[in-house]
């Protein structure tokens, strides 16, 4: 059964594809089937760049257990450049 659990979100960054790097519009994160990873459901997360000139995708597909473990090492690393002091860029987030 398909579960159609899906989150689309506007992003700022950079994604590299087989055609070099390109600017990241959107990313998209669902719990579903997998289209290429031998899982019965995966946590799937497509870097996108939609522009006029075209549209770029770059794709994960991961276990659940592993989605909550990078949930976790991002938190990690994120917390850690805060302890330090280092800016985390959040006023981009806001002017969206």
């Amino acid at each position: 059964m398909c579960t159609m659990i899906v989150d689309n979100i506007k992003a700022t960054g950079s994604a590299k594809g087989r055609d070099g790097w390109f600017s990241i519009t959107d990313i998209s994160v669902s719990y579903d089937h997998p289209f290429h990873a031998p899982l019965e459901h995966a946590l799937n997360i497509d870097f996108m760049a939609r522009a006029e000139s075209g549209f770029q995708r770059i794709s994960a597909e991961l276990t659940a257990a592993d989605a909550l473990e990078l949930i976790k090492s991002i938190e990690k690393v994120l917390s850690e450049a805060e302890s330090r002091e280092i800016p985390l860029d959040t006023d981009i987030l806001k002017a969206s």
